[in-house]
């Protein structure tokens, strides 16, 4: 059964602390235990925020870089300094101003087609992650955002990439974006051993409220249910909600 926690934050900024915070707890935890931290990461506004604040000083030198290992939980399909690329806003936010290796840093190649590049981060996941646990990597550390439309990742609803259970990495082509994208899988997000999404904003709240009230579970982020993970909801007050109040 999945363990939730919801930390509801008063704003932004206090959102970005908190899981900052986290994300050195775990690099420590992880690194102390395996050697290394492997991290997804996630696009979006709210994300970003968290990175540039773990390039500050105050978080940055309490990371072993070294051996922090960075991949991306999904990305747009093009190059890497178009100014939609995931990878291109991590560069600018967070890798540029820490001293972490570049063999370390395992972008998605949003560059390529999206089938052979699906195809290429899939090889990259299982080298690095071998051996498989039951087929799976087990990344220490996924983030998450939250669409209005109750997607993550760039798991979509209606999207086949939703019910993908084969492959660890697959395209992703959003029809109301008409944008190709690619993303990890359900079967590996739900692997990670912490899950953590980052919601800001009013606008959040009525999906916010109808996945952590159980009230449906037909969004892609509402089937982000580990076995054996544990799931932190970092949510600011507007984007909490009803739920702030109970």
């Amino acid at each position: 059964m999945t363990n939730t926690e919801i930390i509801i934050c008063s704003d932004v900024d206090e959102l970005n602390r908190k899981a900052a915070e986290q994300f050195v707890a775990l690099a420590r935890q992880a690194i102390a235990a395996r050697g290394r931290f492997a991290v997804a990461l996630a696009g979006g506004s709210t994300p970003k925020g968290l990175y540039s604040l773990l390039a500050t000083g105050e978080f940055s030198e309490q990371i072993a870089w070294q051996q922090v290992h960075l991949f991306w939980g999904d990305e747009r399909c093009v190059a890497p300094d178009h100014a939609e690329s995931n990878f291109r806003m991590v560069k600018e936010s967070l890798l540029a101003k820490i001293p972490i290796p570049s063999e370390n840093v395992h972008r998605m190649a949003g560059e390529l087609a999206p089938l052979a590049a699906a195809a290429a981060y899939e090889r990259e996941l299982k080298e690095f992650f071998s051996p498989l646990e039951k087929n799976l990597p087990r990344f220490d550390l996924l983030l998450l955002g939250l669409g209005e439309d109750g997607h993550t990742a760039s798991l979509f609803p209606g999207s086949s990439a939703l019910n993908e259970s084969a492959r660890l990495v697959a395209p992703s082509y959003v029809e109301k974006l008409d944008a190709h994208r690619l993303t990890l899988t359900l079967p590996v997000i739900n692997h990670g051993a912490q899950i953590s999404f980052l919601v800001a904003g009013k606008s959040k709240a009525s999906i916010v409220t109808e996945i952590l009230r159980r009230e449906t579970g037909g969004y892609p982020a509402a089937r982000i249910q580990p076995a054996r993970g544990q799931v932190t909801w970092f949510i600011t007050q507007d984007a909490a909600g009803d739920l702030a109040m109970s």
